[in-house]
């Protein structure tokens, strides 16, 4: 029987996240040859996020940092939807997209990646998505940070960060070396607002004192107060004060998807899907998540793309798996990982455990993870 006259099946890959973009490259190896595959994803590249910060600071151009996608497709197979998903219906086996069409499967992957909701920030934080730059999309973001350089070589820039996470830590010292570098007016200065914690509250104490000392170093301004909302030009803090600043950039951690909530999947508490060791729906076999839109009911762990990019190799053994009718195998993901903060100037603090180190030689190691990562799945 030839490959036209078999039966397909098809399975949709909904967003083009670091777990899909590992799937893709071991498609591109070795496909079933009854197995249809579409991609759904906004844009025809995926951000790295991990060199982000890099571009930021101006270490790395754009395209250092982006996936093309079209020749991992190519390799793989795979046909290509730009779109967004705005709805799913898991019962029947429908994913409904931005352009009014519809894209039926008999398995679905899903890995979009951190987003900020905007319905979300609507409600919590008024007046962020008219006001603020959001981190996310990545794609979006990175258009627009050239820009808020070219204005700094203008005039001087106050640039408010409001998050006390990696991503708020990495890019507010990114920000302030891009800032105050050559080319730019003196007297640009960068605000993290962090909340009622410290900067990286989430890491072990020898790494939020390395944190600390960096942000100092860099003379970036941390206030301990929470954001409530943002108006023109300014910052709405909880403890009643209003922040002025050029530039608000909102890098919090991200929210599940709005479409999630009436798509019949099982979801946790905070709206992600719930999936098992097998990085399977809990409520539908037919249905994968994996990344930062998913949560591991039986071992709970951070929204970090460490995990995102540990999770790809596992989930395509399984969709493989799956596709074939065979069982499927439980993925244990790391206790332990790795954890390098980049710091605006060619240094990074790094995380071990309960081990910590910082220094150019923790960036040059940096660089030379990302830039492997972008060798494997670019070329």
């Amino acid at each position: 029987m030839t490959t036209s006259t078999l039966a397909l099946k098809h399975l949709v890959l909904l967003g083009a996240g670091h777990a899909h973009v590992q799937v893709l490259h071991g498609l591109a190896q070795s496909r079933p040859a009854d197995l249809m595959v579409t991609v759904v994803a906004p844009y025809p590249r995926q951000m790295y996020s991990g060199m982000v910060p890099g571009f930021v600071a101006g270490h790395y151009a754009l395209d250092d940092c982006a996936i093309a996608l079209p020749r991992l497709l190519e390799r793989a197979g795979a046909r290509f939807v730009q779109a967004h998903a705005v709805g799913l219906d898991a019962d029947h086996r429908t994913v409904f997209l931005d352009d009014e069409s519809t894209l039926d499967f008999e398995w679905l992957s899903i890995n979009t990646g951190p987003v900020l909701d905007r319905t979300w920030l609507d409600r919590h934080l008024p007046g962020a998505t008219e006001h603020a730059l959001l981190v996310r999309p990545i794609e979006r973001f990175a258009m627009l940070w050239p820009r808020v350089v070219e204005l700094a070589g203008e005039r001087p820039l106050h640039v408010a960060v409001v998050g006390g996470g990696a991503a708020g830590i990495e890019l507010s010292m990114a920000m302030n070396h891009a800032l105050t570098g050559p080319g730019t007016m003196p007297q640009s200065h960068v605000t993290l607002v962090c909340g009622p914690d410290e900067p990286g509250a989430a890491y072990p104490e020898a790494v939020r004192r390395r944190i600390a000392r960096a942000l100092k170093s860099h003379g970036i301004t941390v206030l301990r107060d929470s954001c409530t909302g943002f108006a023109a030009g300014e910052v709405l803090l909880a403890g009643g004060a209003r922040l002025h600043c050029d530039a608000p950039v909102l890098a919090i951690g991200a929210q599940a998807p709005g479409w999630l909530a009436d798509s019949g999947l099982a979801l946790d508490a905070q709206g992600f899907v719930a999936v098992n060791a097998c990085q399977q729906s809990t409520s539908h076999a037919n249905v994968f998540a994996a990344g930062d839109v998913a949560s591991r009911m039986d071992r709970p762990h951070p929204r970090s793309g460490v995990y995102a990019v540990r999770a790809g190799p596992p989930l395509l053994a399984n969709l493989r798996a799956t596709a074939a009718g065979q069982a499927l195998t439980p993925y244990r993901p790391q206790t332990r990982t790795l954890n390098l903060l980049s710091c605006g100037t060619r240094t990074a603090i790094g995380a071990w455990g309960p081990l910590s180190f910082e220094g150019g030689w923790v960036w040059r190691w940096k660089d030379r993870i990302d830039r492997r990562f972008m060798r494997t799945y670019s070329s």
